[in-house]
């Protein structure tokens, strides 16, 4: 969305409130249910300030177990906007997640909420915190109860050793 900031660059207004959707960018494993939820507002006390949240719906895959995760991912942001000719270019480039820069006297935060909703996305999911996950040799999963697979499996490559052991839990 394209914000008009002329009136507040004139000093005719000291907050701007914004509100809308955004398509997400698509993220390997993961599908957005529906666009992003995306509002915020603008202040001007001496330097001008962006707050903003996004929240979108998702489903992925437990990291673990695979089962399908439903949830809200929220993003915060807060970025110092900057008119133009304020910022040498060595500002911006040494505090590029610090400013959003208005173009002309239009600014668009699009960029800034896709790239941080991208860098700040889990890239583990989890269907609970103590989620057991899968077993390894059959890929029962666990939370469904033991199968039938032995607890421990005896490495083949150790059996020339295995005679030291006898009677010996290893």
């Amino acid at each position: 969305m394209i914000l008009d900031m002329a009136p507040m660059l004139r000093g005719e207004i000291k907050c701007l409130d914004f509100d809308y959707s955004l398509t997400p960018e698509p993220l390997d494993g993961v599908t957005f249910l529906s666009d992003a939820h995306v509002m915020g507002q603008i202040t001007n006390n001496g330097y001008m300030e962006m707050h903003l949240v996004a929240e979108v719906p998702y489903r992925t895959e437990c990291a673990r177990c695979l089962a399908p995760v439903e949830g809200m991912y929220r993003v915060e942001l807060e970025r110092l906007v900057a008119a133009p000719g304020t910022l040498s270019q060595e500002q911006i480039d040494d505090n590029v997640d610090k400013y959003v820069l208005i173009e002309g006297t239009s600014l668009d935060p699009d960029g800034e909420v896709r790239d941080e909703m991208i860098m700040d996305f889990p890239t583990k999911v989890l269907c609970s915190e103590d989620c057991p996950g899968l077993c390894p040799r059959c890929g029962k999963p666990r939370r469904e109860g033991k199968c039938n697979c032995p607890e421990k499996e005896r490495d083949p490559r150790w059996d020339v050793l295995a005679h030291y052991f006898d009677g010996k839990d290893s």
